[in-house]
């Protein structure tokens, strides 16, 4: 790491440090660089417990630096500190011996790889380095090389420092790293799918022009093999893999086995052994969703996804079947669904979401059944959402990027909290002054129904107004 920190000075001297030699900065080049304050020791002879002691609380101040340079993003200065660390534990002043803490990696791949002068050669020289210096962090490190590889585009030297990994035997430490070892196969499978993937679509593309290459088809078999023995293992261990269960049931699907991608998708999403997980849920239903299964399987799936997080995306789709539903209970479910999901801030302008509503909304104030519904969901909310949803500066930029948005909020907060409301009056004024239509007849139908905020609402209040 050390020869990003020098200057490029053919005319600086050199230091021994450790065996090695390293360029020091020419003094005109150490006058640009800020001055290090580390808490060298003394160089008095001092007794053994003194010097453990010193030791100790220069490493640690040492580490405060570098701690401070890495928050503050200042690379180079970090790498200057970590350089300096590192050499303190080379002298070994305590006398004793000092392993590398797995502080010293990980911290050096972080600024190398940020650092405006470092290069992915360092970086893989630096990763090597580390690889030697423990075996217990032999396989973290194989792993967090194999990132920093794939990050820069690196597949090939990725997939073959995995499989030097795989290789990998150090006595009983082979078996206490099992599950390193799992995942270190797991990646080795998920760059076979990349492959695997590859000739997928170049047999694709050849049959499509009328051309079958049966070397082609060889070869992706190979890589379906391989990579589905290494991730169907790696996915009976509890834990969030998503990226290898999607991987694994697409191999499962395109060779048309169903059933085990079901399998694998109810036991990655029910068990109980896995944590909870929202997407192993979206999974299930977008299997569920291709298979084409009955409604009845896709509520359920999107049922426990909802429990989990009311704010997810899928919630539109979940909205719109429970509302086609002629089970009132599940109709029900729907209006509680949607209320739900707009009581976060990323759905605010989110006019699909508005459209569900107001549609319900309209649809029960018409038939003038299950009011109740309505006003059992507005009792939770009728102190937040007017200033939250429904406030005059809010119709005033919803009208001017979205007018249908506006068309659909004006319609809610009609109905919510009558026709005095102020984002209902700004909305359909602006939108009867452009002669539109639709606002003129919105205009009529939240004052025809009127009562029903009265029925919804209670006594008028005029805390409520927004």
């Amino acid at each position: 790491m050390d020869s990003f920190l020098e200057e490029e000075d053919e005319e600086a001297p050199t230091v021994v440090v450790a065996g090695k030699r390293r360029r020091r900065s020419s003094p005109a080049a150490q006058a640009l660089q800020p001055p290090l304050h580390l808490p060298f020791l003394p160089l008095q002879p001092v007794s053994s417990n003194e010097h453990k002691l010193n030791f100790r609380k220069s490493k640690e101040a040492c580490l405060s630096f570098i701690q401070d340079a890495l928050l503050q993003k200042e690379w180079k200065r970090a790498a200057e500190f970590l350089t300096c660390y590192i050499e303190s534990l080379e002298k070994d002043y305590s006398r004793e011996h000092i392993g590398p803490s797995e502080m010293i990696w990980r911290t050096g791949a972080e600024i190398l790889w940020h650092h405006s002068q470092s290069s992915m050669k360092e970086f893989n020289c630096f990763m090597e380095q580390m690889k030697t210096l423990g075996v217990k962090r032999y396989l973290k490190v194989c792993l967090e090389h194999v990132f920093h590889l794939l990050c820069n585009g690196q597949i090939d030297e990725a997939y073959q420092n995995l499989s030097l990994a795989e290789s990998w035997r150090f006595g009983e430490q082979t078996a206490i790293q099992d599950k390193e070892m799992k995942l270190i196969q797991a990646y080795r499978g998920l760059l076979d799918y990349y492959s695997w993937s590859k000739q997928k679509n170049i047999l694709l593309e050849n049959s499509e022009d009328g051309f079958s290459d049966s070397a082609v088809e060889q070869e992706m078999h190979g890589y379906f093999r391989k990579a589905a023995v290494n991730l169907k293992e790696i996915i009976k261990i509890p834990g969030v893999w998503d990226i290898f269960v999607k991987c694994y049931v697409d191999l499962l699907e395109f060779y048309g086995d169903h059933n085990e991608a079901r399998q694998v998708l109810n036991e990655y999403a029910y068990n109980s052994k896995f944590p909870a997980n929202p997407n192993a849920h979206v999974y299930l239903y977008q299997f569920l969703k291709r298979q084409r299964e009955p409604k009845k399987s896709l509520i359920s799936a999107l049922k426990i996804l909802h429990d989990i997080v009311p704010s997810h995306e899928l919630m539109i789709d979940f909205n719109t079947m429970l509302q086609k539903s002629k089970k009132r209970k599940k109709r029900r479910l729907g209006l509680e669904v949607i209320f739900a999901a707009l009581d976060y801030a990323g759905w605010k302008e989110n006019a699909k979401a508005w459209s569900c509503l107001s549609r319900q909304v309209k649809q029960i104030v018409i038939s003038e059944k299950h009011l109740d519904w309505i006003k059992q969901e507005w009792n939770s909310r009728k102190d937040w959402w007017p200033a939250f949803h429904f406030s005059r500066y809010l119709a005033k930029r919803n009208w001017q990027e979205n007018k249908s948005l506006s068309y659909e909020k004006a319609l809610v907060a009609g109905i919510l909290l009558g026709k005095g409301c102020k984002y209902f009056k700004y909305v359909s004024h602006q939108g009867c002054k452009a002669q539109l239509k639709r606002f003129r007849m919105l205009k009529k139908f939240v004052n025809r129904h009127n009562p029903v905020y009265l029925r919804i609402s209670g006594p008028p209040d005029s805390s409520v107004q927004p």
